[in-house]
This record gives structure tokens, C-alpha cells and sequence, in this order.
């Protein structure tokens, strides 16, 4: 799966799957756009090292209002973009009787909000163009729920219905519009976690281990790629098994 002269948008691509991602991309040929609230210092020397090029946009979603407007000046100075990922997300996590509501909020404004302005920024590109690749980073949590993590679930199984819904509208323009819903995956998220929390996830994982970035990334580049061409409002479990 190649990704020659094709142009990618990826939402919080300074760490975990986002940043894995930009790296797959760009091995793969893509020309890579990052957003995030800040560059890691040695993300662009790691692309250009596989033969890559990153472009950086420093911008903090939670601040919506700039969202559209500054994608907007990317588009203008990418002359566009064939594929977007929105995999930009943040956890306020507590029981939902102690969970504030600004912690609520500001998980759905991030999560899901920001993510629906970038789709519909660059699908009207799209839909002109009649081809692209949108590709937005749900949870199996999204899917299925989980205690202390209302905001968290509500945002991401709104990404689902969000995919499902720009998928019907775009598909007679040839834009596919498909979700990625990760398990537990081994990222700075559950690196800090304690042991028997780590050890209690695994025994709910038939493949028993946690997944690595490089998982998703993997099946985000199929569906950017054309080898997924005839794929559109989909979900991807990738999750080891999880919800068999």
C-alpha cells in the first residue's frame, strides 16, 4: 500500500497514534501535514530520514473557533489534501455524578466538535476534487462504552455516527468516510498505569497484549490507501480480539 503524491492532513500527530501514523504516511510516499499543540523536536528529522517530508500546524482545537480558518490556509498552501485523519482526542475521565460539566464539554469540543470542522473544511476540497480519504479515530469505548468515561465514550461513538452520516453524503462524489475504533493500545496514555491495571486489561485481550501504535497506523494507511478503494462508513475494531 502506497501513498505516492497524495497529500495527508493528521490531527494530533505530536505523540501515540497520531505521530505513528505521520511516520507510516510518509514511509508510505504521502506528503505529511501534522497538527498538533506542538511540534516534537525530532518528528521531522524522523520523516525526512525515511524519505519524508512534515509540514507542522501549531493549533490548539479547544480553541474552535480557529479551527476552520487556520485548516483553511493549509488546504491553500498543500493545494490540497487527498486524505485527512482526525485523531486528535483528550480524556477528562471520572464517575459521571462527579464529572464536572465543562470536563464534558471540553472532551466532545476536542474529540468531536474539532474533528466534524476538519471533515467538512476539507470534504467541500474533496467532493469538488470527487476523491478523498477521511479516516476518524473512534474506541472500542465508543463502541461499547465504559464506566468513569461518559464524555470520553459520548465522543467517540459520535465520531461513529459522524462517519456513517458523511459517508452517505459523500459517497456519489467518491469520498469515503471510514472510523478506526483501537483497544487498548500501548501508548503514553497506558504506559502510566499500575501494573494490575495493565494486567487486568490483558486478560480481557484474546491476543494477550496491548497493542502498539504501529497496529492502527497500519490499518489507518489501508484505508487511506486505493487498496481500499470500494470502503466507505465502516468501523475497524482493532482491538486484539476484545469484543469477539
Amino acid at each position: 500500500m502506497r501513498l505516492e503524491n497524495k497529500k495527508a492532513l493528521v490531527t494530533g500527530a505530536s505523540r501515540g497514534i497520531g505521530r505513528a501514523v505521520a511516520e507510516l504516511f510518509a514511509v508510505r510516499g504521502a506528503e505529511v501535514w501534522g497538527l498538533g499543540t506542538g511540534e516534537p523536536p525530532d518528528l521531522a528529522g524522523r520523516i525526512a530520514a525515511a524519505g519524508g517530508k512534515l509540514h507542522w500546524i501549531s493549533l490548539d482545537l479547544s480553541v474552535l473557533e480557529t479551527v476552520e480558518e487556520t485548516i483553511k490556509k493549509a488546504l491553500e498552501e498543500s493545494e490540497g489534501f487527498d486524505i485527512l485523519v482526525n485523531n486528535a482526542g483528550i480524556t477528562r475521565d471520572n464517575l459521571a455524578f462527579r464529572m464536572d460539566l465543562e470536563d464534558f464539554r471540553s472532551v466532545l469540543d476536542i474529540n468531536l466538535t474539532a474533528a466534524f470542522l476538519a471533515a467538512r473544511t476539507l470534504g467541500r476540497w474533496m467532493i469538488k476534487k470527487r476523491a478523498g480519504s477521511i479516516i476518524n479515530m473512534s474506541s472500542v469505548v465508543g463502541l461499547h462504552g465504559n464506566g468513569g468515561q461518559a464524555n470520553y465514550a459520548a465522543s467517540k461513538a459520535g465520531l461513529i455516527g459522524l462517519t456513517k452520516s458523511l459517508a452517505r453524503e459523500w459517497a456519489p462524489r467518491n469520498v469515503r468516510v471510514n472510523a478506526v475504533a483501537p483497544g487498548f493500545i500501548d501508548t503514553g496514555m497506558t504506559e502510566s498505569l499500575p501494573a494490575a491495571v495493565r494486567e487486568k486489561m490483558l486478560e480481557q485481550i484474546p491476543l494477550k497484549r496491548l497493542g502498539k501504535a504501529q497496529d492502527v497506523a497500519e490499518t489507518v494507511l489501508f484505508l487511506a490507501s486505493d487498496s481500499s478503494a470500494y470502503i466507505t462508513g465502516q468501523v475497524f475494531a482493532v482491538d486484539g480480539g476484545m469484543f469477539i
